[in-house]
C-alpha cells in the first residue's frame, strides 16, 4: 500500500513535469519526497543508480526525468535523444523491478503513435505503422519504456503502469529556442518581438498541423491519481482530447502577448506530424479527466514567463 509518508522517487525533480509532480504531491500530504539532480546523480550510470536505490530504498518511481527538445534538437542529436533516454529509463526500471519497488510510473510522449495513425490516437495503435522522422530517435527510446513496463507487468504482475501525455507547457517550461517545444517558444518569439518594436515574427511550417496540449499541472494530477489508483491498463493516454492548428495557436499567443506586427510562416521547414489528437477515453473512464483550459493555461505560462524574463534563458529541463 501507498501511504502519504511513503518514500517516493521522483526522478527529473527540477524540470517542468518532475516539480509540477513534486508540487502536487505535497500539496496533497506526501511527506516522503526525494530528488537528485543530474550533477548528484547521474541516471545514465547503473552503478550510480544502483547504489542510489541500495541508500535510498524508494516504494515508489516516477519517472519524469528524459533528455527532451523539438524538432531542431531531435533532428541534430539522433544518438544522443536515443541512447540517453534508453539509458535513463533502463537503469530506473531494471533496478525498480530488482529492488522490489511497489509502483512505477513511467511518462513518455504523444510521439511514440505512428505519424499517420488514425485520429484519435489510441493507445492500441502503438507500433502498427512508422513514425514521423523528426522524433522517431526520442520515440523509439520511450517506446522500448513502455514496452519494458508492460513486460514486467506481465511476467512479474508488478504495478508498472506508462502515461503518454500529449503537448505539455506551463510554468518552468524550457525557453530556449533551440532546444523548446513550439507553444514556449512562441511565447518568447512574440513576446521579444513585441519588446522589438512589433517586429516580424518567423514560425517554421505552414501552420496547419494541429496539436493538442496540456497543462503541466494537469499531468501532475494525473499522475497523483495513478499513485493512488491501481490502474487496469499498462498505457493511458493523458490530454484533454481537443486540438487546434499550429496557426490559430500562433494568433491565441500573439493576442495574448500584445504583438501587433506580421507572422510569418517558413514553408521550407518542416510540419512535422499532420495531427496528434489523443484519445483519452481510457483514462476518463478509470476517473481522471483535465481541468485547465488553454486560454487559461497559456495566460498562466506567459504570468511565469515575465516575472522570470531575467533568467529565463537558462531555464532547463534537468535529468
Amino acid at each position: 500500500m501507498i501511504h502519504k509518508n511513503s518514500k517516493i522517487y521522483i526522478a527529473g525533480h527540477r524540470g517542468m513535469v518532475g516539480s509540477a509532480i513534486w508540487r502536487a504531491l505535497e500539496s496533497n500530504g506526501y511527506t516522503n519526497l526525494i530528488g537528485k539532480t543530474s550533477k548528484e546523480l547521474d541516471l545514465r550510470s547503473q552503478n550510480e543508480v544502483f547504489k542510489f536505490f541500495e541508500e535510498e530504498k524508494p516504494e515508489v518511481v516516477i519517472d519524469a526525468a528524459a533528455r527532451v527538445g523539438g524538432i531542431l534538437a531531435n533532428n541534430d542529436y539522433p544518438y544522443n535523444f536515443l541512447m540517453e533516454n534508453m539509458q535513463i529509463q533502463n537503469n530506473l526500471i531494471d533496478i525498480s523491478l530488482k529492488k522490489e519497488v511497489l509502483k512505477f510510473i513511467f511518462l513518455g510522449s504523444s510521439c511514440i503513435y505512428p505519424k499517420f495513425a488514425p485520429q484519435p490516437l489510441k493507445e492500441e495503435y502503438l507500433l502498427t505503422d512508422t513514425l514521423e522522422p523528426t522524433n522517431e530517435w526520442y520515440a523509439i527510446a520511450k517506446i522500448s519504456g513502455v514496452k519494458a513496463c508492460q513486460a514486467i507487468r506481465k511476467q512479474y504482475s508488478k504495478d508498472f503502469v506508462s502515461l503518454m501525455p500529449t503537448n505539455l507547457y506551463g510554468t518552468y517550461d524550457n525557453f530556449d529556442l533551440k532546444t523548446s517545444h513550439v507553444l514556449p517558444a512562441m511565447i518568447r518569439k512574440f513576446h521579444e518581438a513585441k519588446e522589438n518594436n512589433h517586429a516580424p515574427v518567423t514560425l517554421w511550417g505552414s501552420g496547419s498541423p494541429k496539436r493538442e496540449f496540456l497543462y503541466v499541472e494537469d499531468l501532475a494530477d494525473a499522475v497523483l491519481y495513478a499513485l493512488e489508483n491501481t490502474l487496469d491498463e499498462h498505457l493511458y493516454n493523458v490530454g484533454t482530447g481537443e486540438d487546434l492548428s499550429i496557426k490559430a495557436l500562433a494568433e491565441k499567443i500573439q493576442q495574448l502577448t500584445g504583438h501587433k506586427g506580421e507572422i510569418v510562416w517558413d514553408s521550407s521547414k518542416p510540419d512535422g506530424t499532420p495531427r496528434k489528437l489523443m484519445d483519452v477515453s481510457k483514462l476518463a473512464n478509470e476517473g481522471w479527466t483535465y481541468t485547465v483550459k488553454l486560454d487559461e493555461g497559456i495566460a498562466l505560462t506567459y504570468d511565469w514567463f515575465l516575472r522570470n524574463a531575467e533568467n529565463f534563458k537558462q531555464v532547463k529541463i534537468e535529468s
